[in-house]
């Protein structure tokens, strides 16, 4: 154990970008595109996408963003509804079970409105039938009655736009995923952007923030804002009971040392992975399977919330054979590298 070692894996895992209150607070969601922080090419791609649509009068093209949880995929979701004028029609994956579901979604658009299918990746075979011509051709077929006598009715429906978000892309159908001929694919964010959000949203919620420690707070937020505004959050809770109720640099230290957050953003839960392959598997490779049940953790769990970033950081690489230790990530923890060991 080492000194960010403070707190059970049954407690609440700070710096996991895939929950918290943030994913359904209104008030920390930029409201347009000017207001929407990082993504560059996203953003500005978007607004030529979005203006000619408009000057048309038409509904855009439908719209596929990919990418860890916690990058802003549902805020650009519905800024695409705000910026287009139009409403916004959430729902996700799991929700829908049948093909009648989505039908009964789709026959409720109105003209150039949004739906947004987060987690669409999840969409069952049957469901994703009825969503093809409904994207190409803008109808649905319902069967009316059963057995011998039912008949099939094709129902037109107004123009729409698709923005479907997924952290799995590649477990999208390639049907599927040919249909969306806008695609973006979302990237972590730098800490220059990261303490932007910081400032933004501490001004939002009423927090005294040093530029100093929104940036020592943006370093440590994995390159994801939802973590960055929970860090937030916690960071004021500390500073209001055990400092004078400003966010600084120190505040900043002692808050994420009692969550057990290191300097690079990581947490209890990560460093076991990290020397899980290190001292179990001698540093790789190793089968996600076999690490999955090492450290008592779903294979998709791993591969969603905690991969993505120790491979950016580049602990952590991905191959053919299994995960891999790397150098930097022996370094992080430590350890020197094993000799005639080249990872």
């Amino acid at each position: 154990m080492n000194e960010y070692d403070t707190f059970d894996d049954g407690l609440e895992r700070f710096v996991d970008p895939a929950e918290g209150e943030e994913r359904g607070d209104p008030a920390l969601r930029p409201r347009n595109l000017d207001e929407y922080v990082g993504q560059a090419r996203a953003v500005e791609n978007l607004r030529v996408y979005i203006r000619a649509a408009k000057a048309r009068g038409e509904a855009m093209d439908h719209v596929l963003l990919s990418g860890p949880p916690g990058l802003g995929k549902t805020s650009l979701a519905h800024i695409v509804a705000e910026e287009l004028g139009v409403e916004i029609r959430p729902t996700s994956g799991p929700v829908i079970e049948r093909g009648g579901d989505l039908a009964a979604i789709l026959n409720s658009l109105g003209p150039r409105e949004v739906l947004f299918i987060d987690e669409i990746h999840r969409l069952n075979r049957a469901v994703e039938e009825v969503l093809y011509p409904a994207l190409e051709d803008f109808r649905i077929d319902v069967m009316l009655g059963q057995g011998p006598g039912a008949q099939s009715v094709s129902i037109d429906l107004p123009r729409f736009t698709l923005v479907g978000a997924t952290t799995r892309a590649g477990l999208l159908t390639r049907p599927l995923r040919d249909r969306f001929p806008i695609h973006f694919s979302m990237e972590f964010y730098g800490a220059d952007e990261l303490a932007e959000i910081i400032r933004r949203s501490a001004d939002r919620m009423g927090i005294d923030v040093t530029p100093e420690a929104a940036l020592a707070l943006a370093r440590r937020s994995r390159g994801t804002p939802r973590v960055a505004n929970r860090l937030l959050r916690r960071t004021r809770d500390f500073a209001e009971v055990e400092g004078s109720g400003t966010v600084d640099p120190a505040m900043v230290k002692l808050t994420l040392d009692r969550l057990g957050i290191d300097d690079e953003g990581l947490d209890p839960m990560d460093r076991k992975i990290l020397e899980t392959v290190a001292h179990k598997f001698d540093g790789g490779p190793v089968g996600i399977d076999s690490l999955a049940t090492a450290i008592g953790e779903e294979a998709d769990t791993i591969e969603d919330v905690y991969e993505p970033f120790l491979i950016m950081c580049g602990f952590l690489q991905r191959t053919r054979a299994g995960r891999i230790l790397t150098q930097l990530g022996r370094r992080h923890l430590g350890f020197p590298a094993p000799e005639g060991k080249l990872f």
